[in-house]
């Protein structure tokens, strides 16, 4: 990704958010432990349209004028020599803005945009925190704040940047090709080893080493390397048991390369599988690929949703673990979890919330039926680009068989 992305990106956004400045925060660092802070992970929005990775910056965007700056953070001598920090020239010709300011100059900007404008847009609470149980990154919530002392009305542009994000450029479906690629082709390395591989935490190592050797940040997320019950864990991430003889092994793990993540599920044996375990993937794999037969452009949501139920129905009726298809409890017992999410910058990124699908949306298809009785767990996960006339299984090269 260069400049002429994230300037591209900015104009799509200033074009779609008329009469209104636009001020976003990056991310802050979180405390580790003690006095250290967890490796930095960017905000995704900011990102998209920065390309700036590093934290406490803001981004500023009058459209009126088509203006650009970013804003530095202030970084004492000390965390600068401990830490280090971005320059404000590598800031500048990283995202293509027209100025570099500091915080001091950020107030008196701000001061002057908002006697030409009354509303400024930032991003609003993430609709989903209810349902998180970890400390959502304060940068939003104080940006927010401050912007309150300049302009009267806060406008949210959460939605209208998801919906920009859903559709991939040529650009990023190519960065997500080569982060799909490599983790592929470390699938196919590390089910060849698995005889020589004795615990989760050896088989997690051979992909964390494959990642950074090729040239990846790393993984895209906390990788799963489940084995047996563990797998009945959606995300399990402890990645310490041993691999023993007649389990099932899931594996869901994805590069992150040049921004963009991959996301993949395999489940292999570990030795001999016992005729249920070959049953319960076997229902698994038949599922996968008749889902992924549906993605098309213009497929209603609610059309797509309504297909998998009847076909992960089957899968579990096939299986003796659901007797009627309106035994709703039973069946997101044994299949609890969304069959897609978008993918790209975020591993989970959003698609918008659209009615149908669209060209240039990139989703994930992951069926899964989880026995807890009978430390079952099976999954299986594609990547997958909506084309203009169908569909590009991204992962489809790594085979699905158990």
């Amino acid at each position: 990704m260069n400049k002429d992305f994230f300037e591209s990106s900015r104009l799509r956004l200033t074009l779609s958010l008329t009469k209104t400045v636009i001020v976003l925060p990056a991310y802050r660092a979180m405390q580790r432990s003690n006095d250290a802070s967890f490796d930095f992970e960017q905000e995704a929005n900011f990102w998209y349209l920065t390309g700036v990775n590093a934290p406490d910056w803001w981004l500023v965007l009058d459209n009126k004028n088509q203006k650009s700056w970013l804003i530095a953070p202030d970084v004492d001598d000390v965390h600068h020599i401990f830490d280090g920090s971005m320059s404000w020239g590598e800031a500048k010709q990283t995202s293509g803005v027209d100025e570099v300011l500091s915080r001091a100059e950020a107030e008196v900007l701000l001061e002057e945009l908002a006697k030409e404008h009354t509303t400024v847009s930032t991003l609003g609470s993430d609709p989903h925190a209810k349902y998180y149980d970890f400390v959502i990154n304060p940068a939003q919530k104080e940006l927010t704040k401050y912007l309150k002392k300049f302009f009267p009305k806060i406008n949210d542009c959460r939605d209208d940047l998801a919906k920009q994000r859903a559709i991939k450029q040529p650009v990023e479906v190519s960065a997500i090709k080569r982060a799909t690629d490599l983790t592929i082709n470390t699938f196919k390395e590390v089910k060849n080893k698995l005889t020589s591989l004795s615990t989760e935490y050896e088989v997690e190592s051979e992909f964390t080493y494959a990642f950074r050797k090729n040239g990846a940040v790393g993984h895209a997320y906390s990788p799963i390397v489940a084995s047996g019950k563990n797998a009945c864990t959606l995300h399990y991430n402890t990645n310490q048991d041993k691999l023993q003889e007649e389990t099932l092994l899931l594996i869901d793990i994805g590069a992150r390369v040049d921004g963009y993540a991959a996301d993949v599920t395999r489940t292999y044996a570990i030795g001999s599988p016992t005729q249920r375990q070959i049953d319960v993937h076997h229902a698994v794999e038949v599922a996968h690929h008749k889902i992924i037969s549906l993605l098309k452009p213009g497929l209603a949501i609610a059309d797509y949703q309504a297909s998998v139920d009847t076909i992960m129905q089957d899968a579990l009726m096939s299986l003796g673990l659901l007797k009627s298809r309106s035994d709703t409890i039973t069946y997101r017992k044994y299949f609890p979890h969304a069959i897609s999410h978008g993918l790209g910058i975020d591993v989970h990124d959003s698609l918008g919330r659209p009615i149908t699908f669209a060209e240039g949306m990139v989703l994930t298809v992951e069926p899964g039926i989880y026995i807890p009785e009978e430390s079952i767990g099976v999954r299986i996960e594609d990547d997958i680009l909506i084309t203009s006339t169908g569909h590009l299984n991204l992962t489809g090269a790594l085979d699905t068989s158990l």
